[in-house]
């Protein structure tokens, strides 16, 4: 489905008079491909073109370190003296990835993205070594190559676990994990596979279940390898792992483009999918061999990305719409305030770690419904309330950032909206409504005389004031 309102392509977005390079423009750009900005991180990115932005965004997400390696990497079950240890492990690393996401937008997000991809679920395989290289694979190749994370991601216990790869051997071959391999990770239901196919993806990919005890390293076995001949995609040949996925991404290279290109264009703009976008970026794909980088950059310097009708179209998953209520603000949640975000996301149907089945989470508006709507109003006041709590300060250094304006009351309201929702609110009232929130109990003539300015010391109050109103407002859902 094509969104009629949305005529630009894939060239690249070169700003004018009519399509200014703006605040707004940066913060959809921050939005989507993180989860959000300053204003003081504003001005530099404001003072080059929107595709040097891009290309310095997606260059040091390509040159970020690895998240280091905990002294627990490898444990195995023996290794721990109890299950609390096991516990406090987990939910160490998952204080570290929400830590991650509000210091590194891109390269975490994308990590985020291929989590709900290539899922696994930790209820199944509870390990704290399984879940950090399952993670270090989301960050390894979260921009890299294709089909050396496919490659690489069916051989990491976590997904040997969830899947049952550790269970498929020459002797009884267990089709689960060929099965998603098709349908979910690479072609896409039904698209250009047969059951025969997966019978004989199964055998070719037996042999990855050597490990000795629970949560323990999981190796390959010769032994337990089927070495026969197999016919997939109507070839015939002793396949085994590697050469297995060699004949998947030569055989099916289109159906693999079209599926991953598709699932981003998803992700990064939304649910209506441009085909002539879709083929542009399918192409960029196969010239680059599977790299996914070319064509985040592709996408992300074009005017389509940039257009107008672009701006607050998508529904913010919870993660995303708590990360970025710090990350615009700039105020860095506490160790124990990223807990109480995945408690929160985990109540709002996104619990990281554990997506509700093998298809992960369905999006957009599954998010929402009126129950949940409620839910992330409850949540999201109270979330200001303690932010505001531990940083009133630093509401007052937002507010003053956010605008150029020093006592026009109005115009610094609308600066803070604009910020925060760069496409801003539908109707005048609603500016009226917020400005009411904005003034507070301060007295009418304080602003009528221009009394009031920015250094008061009541900002921090009205900015948390003006917070709590807009987060119960539909637009502030988006992103």
């Amino acid at each position: 489905m094509i969104n009629d309102c949305v005529t630009s392509g894939l060239e690249v977005f070169v700003p004018d008079a009519q399509n200014p390079w703006n605040k707004a423009r940066l913060q959809h750009f921050f939005l989507r491909i993180g989860f959000g900005i300053t204003p003081e991180e504003m001005v530099p990115y404001l003072q080059i073109s929107p595709a040097e932005v891009v290309d310095q965004i997606i260059d040091d997400a390509i040159d970020l370190p690895l998240a280091a390696e905990p002294y627990w990497s490898n444990w195995a079950l023996s290794d721990y003296d109890n299950q609390e240890q096991a516990i406090e492990h987990i939910f160490f690393w998952i204080r570290k990835w929400l830590s991650d996401m509000y210091d590194h937008g891109l390269r975490e997000k994308m990590a985020l993205f291929w989590h709900n991809h290539f899922v696994t679920s930790i209820d199944d395989y509870f390990c704290p070594s399984y879940m950090y290289q399952y993670h270090k694979l989301l960050q390894k190749h979260a921009l890299g190559n294709f089909r050396e994370f496919t490659q690489d991601m069916g051989t990491t216990p976590a997904m040997l676990i969830y899947l049952n790869g550790v269970q498929n051997t020459r002797f009884q071959p267990n089709e689960n994990y060929a099965r998603e391999l098709l349908e979910l990770f690479t072609l896409g239901r039904d698209n250009n596979y047969t059951e025969d196919d997966i019978k004989e993806i199964a055998r070719a990919l037996t042999g990855w279940n050597g490990f000795s005890e629970a949560c323990a390293p999981i190796g390959y076995v010769p032994f337990l390898h089927d070495p026969g001949s197999k016919t997939i995609f109507g070839q015939t040949a002793n396949f085994n792992y590697e050469s297995l996925h060699d004949l998947l991404f030569e055989e099916r290279k289109e159906e693999i483009a079209d599926r991953i290109c598709r699932k981003i264009l998803l992700e990064f703009v939304g649910k209506e999918i441009n085909e002539d976008i879709l083929e542009g970026l399918k192409q960029v794909f196969l010239e680059n061999d599977f790299e996914i980088a070319p064509v985040l950059r592709t996408l992300f310097k074009s005017a389509y990305f940039f257009d107008a009708e672009q701006l607050g179209t998508k529904i913010s998953s919870p993660i995303e719409l708590l990360i970025k209520q710090s990350r615009q603000l700039g105020i860095k949640p506490q160790d124990a305030d990223f807990m109480i975000i995945y408690s929160v996301a985990s109540q709002l149907n996104q619990q990281l770690l554990s997506p509700p089945d093998v298809s992960g989470w369905a999006g957009d508006q599954n998010w929402l419904n009126s129950s949940l709507l409620a839910i992330r109003w409850s949540v999201l006041e109270n979330y200001i309330g303690l932010l505001y709590f531990r940083n009133r300060d630093l509401f007052g250094v937002f507010g003053r950032a956010a605008t150029s304006h020093f006592n026009e009351v109005d115009l610094v309201c609308k600066d803070i909206i604009h910020h925060l929702m760069p496409w801003g609110l539908p109707f005048p009232s609603d500016y009226e409504a917020a400005l009411d929130a904005f003034k507070g109990e301060i007295p009418q003539n304080y602003f009528a005389d221009g009394s009031w300015n920015t250094e008061w010391e009541t900002l921090p109050d009205q900015v948390a004031l003006l917070l709590v109103y807009l987060v119960k407002q539909p637009e502030y859902q988006l992103i």
